[in-house]
């Protein structure tokens, strides 16, 4: 059982930032010298790893300045600067740059191995030194990111890390989902920095970087795609299906070619039966065996196809499924982009099952693999936005031709910077079989080129279904929609695209609607002006109208509407519209409830 910790409100401020401190239940539960000390990989396990989360020393300067002078104090890494749990809570703004430095104990054996060093996520440019030598620059909010530091190593344990991050914020034409300098409304705190774990791994010369794998549905195989860095002539890959420690399929194919594995009686991954299948990669230089990772995969279809109805639906392994879940911002009032411990991570998956929900929408942010760990786990269902960045355009929800205004006029820089982010996001996420949708842009936020997205995205990923533009603006292709869905944002009533005119091509579904705001005293960012799409007093209030919604959003499935997202998860900052506080301490309509009002969708 969790402990139970009292509510803590403390006003503080630092020269122009002040906001309460809210915080959840697992804040006290963190170790400020340990934080988050979980493998952050779930999808590709070695053991011959360092955790380098914990107290790193930091400074905020002008930019362009370099912290030769000393640092200013600790901060606790893998939290935001701006956050209360990073221990410093300071803004910095574009015309600052954030310093961060270690000096660590290499506790790995490297004797003929090579040496990585791992950024889970850092918004938004770091650049790497590694005692004094520089190994790297990033630029990108919500990928991860390597370099191999093997070179740069001293004799000895001790070895000293250096990171410059600069971050423009909302000045800057780089995806950044909901941060602003100055929050308000939908928009929220900067997030500044490293913000996922820092950590080291040793391997060999040549090394498996990653794999992921498709399921070939009409031939009961799944095909394998892992990636060898350093690939020698000769080497092969043998890749393992395994179930309850036996392996019950298996192939060896050459280094960086596909590997089918043909599978008797496979067991499909569903949100009733998260099956997953134990995964072993071995890579070989003739009999001998350089090294072995463990990884997971799911037996798992999602197209969309013509229903008896007419209208197209989303078809999970050969079955029409109706999709519903909430909008999900991923916040956290006292981490802000990082939850406090795995724990709490795992908090907000386990609630939105437990109501009977079956989808996430991952709103404009992308999260820590071990996020979609967990939904893989549990079986739940993801539809994966892409960061907006670079805003100003028109939105306009009614489909047709794009027109003057409705497209962003992005400069080379900034379409090439979203392209790069957008390819590595899909590209490193992909793996991972809960996510069934890719959204790249949503109510015209920095929409640019749509034809040419959706290309790409397909391009990169032909497995997933694609929302090119959840709420809109709408491209055509002909008398088609670019992508395979058509999605309406509407609030608070559901509505649903006109079937008469899209159903028989396009799937249906209601993007965003809902918003019932309840602000709970004791549990908000504010004391004051919070809001909602449609506020309410009471929590029977809140109940009653939710019911009215469900039901409403009921009578237009057989209409054609092939799946809906409810706003939202939780509360976030001065939004009040949450199924649970923003602190999650309380939930405004208890679970039990919350499923059997849904059951009526999935009938």
């Amino acid at each position: 059982m969790r402990k139970i910790f009292f509510f803590a409100l403390i006003a503080l401020s630092y020269s122009g930032f002040s906001q309460t401190i809210l915080k959840t239940p697992w804040a006290d539960d963190l170790n400020p010298e340990n934080p988050l000390p979980e493998y952050p990989r779930p999808q590709l396990v070695r053991d011959s790893w360092q955790n380098l989360n914990g107290q790193w020393d930091f400074a905020i300067l002008p930019k362009g300045s370099s912290p030769e002078t000393g640092f200013a104090g600790k901060i606790t890494v893998p939290f935001a600067v701006e956050s209360f749990l990073s221990g410093v809570q300071k803004p910095v703004g574009p015309d600052h740059e954030l310093w961060y430095e270690r000096t660590l104990d290499l506790g790995l054996d490297r004797k003929g191995k090579r040496v990585l060093l791992h950024f889970g996520a850092v918004d938004w440019e770091a650049e790497v030194w590694v005692n004094g030598q520089q190994v790297g620059k990033h630029q990108g909010g919500f990928d991860s990111f390597s370099f191999d530091i093997t070179d740069h190593l001293v004799k000895g344990k001790s070895q000293k890390i250096r990171v410059r991050v600069w971050d423009p914020s909302d000045s800057g034409p780089q995806p950044r989902g909901k941060q602003v300098k100055e929050p308000k409304s939908i928009w929220y705190t900067p997030v500044t920095g490293i913000w996922q774990t820092v950590w080291l791994e040793t391997v060999p010369e040549s090394f498996i970087a990653s794999s992921y794998s498709q399921t070939d549905w009409e031939n009961s195989a799944q095909v394998f795609y892992p990636e060898i860095k350093n690939s020698q002539e000769g080497q092969e890959v043998e890749v393992s299906l395994l179930e309850g420690g036996q392996v019950v399929a298996s192939f060896r194919s050459q280094a960086n070619k596909p590997a089918p594995l043909k599978i008797s009686g496979p067991k499909a991954w569903s949100p009733d039966s998260p099956f997953l299948y134990d995964v072993s990669i071995k890579l070989f230089q003739g009999k001998k065996l350089i090294e072995e990772v463990r990884s997971y995969a799911a037996y798992r279809d999602i197209r969309m196809a013509k229903g008896e109805d007419g209208y197209q639906r989303m078809y999970l392994n050969g079955k029409a499924l109706f999709q519903y879940g909430p909008l999900d911002q991923g916040w956290w009032p006292d981490g802000l982009y990082t939850a406090p411990t795995d724990e709490a991570l795992l908090f907000d998956i386990e609630k939105t099952k437990e109501m009977g929900f079956n989808m996430i929408r991952k709103h404009v942010k992308v999260e820590p693999a071990r996020w979609y760990y967990h939904a893989d786990k549990l079986g739940m269902l993801v539809w994966q936005d892409m960061p907006s960045g670079d805003m100003g355009n028109r939105w306009e929800v009614r489909p047709g031709i794009i027109r003057e205004g409705m497209n962003k006029a992005r400069t080379p820089e900034s379409e090439e910077i979203f392209k790069t982010e957008w390819k590595e996001i899909i590209n490193e996420f992909r793996f991972f079989p809960s996510i069934v949708v890719w959204v790249p842009f949503n109510e015209a936020w920095g929409q640019f080129k749509t034809t040419e997205i959706v290309k790409l995205t397909r391009e990169l990923d032909a497995s997933r279904l694609i929302n090119s533009a959840s709420g809109g603006n709408f491209e055509m292709e002909g008398t088609k929609i670019v992508g395979d869905i058509m999605d309406l944002h509407n609030y608070p009533d559901p509505v649903m695209p006109d079937p008469a005119i899209f159903g028989a091509s396009t799937v249906l579904v209601l993007g965003e609607f809902g918003g019932l705001g309840l602000p709970i005293e004791g549990h908000t960012w504010q004391l004051k002006d919070n809001w909602g799409y449609q506020s309410f007093t009471t929590l029977d209030e809140l109940k009653a109208r939710y019911s009215i919604l469900i039901e409403d959003l009921s009578e237009l499935i057989p209409k054609g509407l092939a799946a809906a997202i409810y706003t939202q998860t939780t509360d976030v900052e001065i939004e009040t519209n949450g199924i649970m506080t923003y602190d999650r301490k309380v939930i405004k309509i208890p679970e039990g409830e919350l499923k059997k009002l849904h059951e009526k969708l999935y009938k």
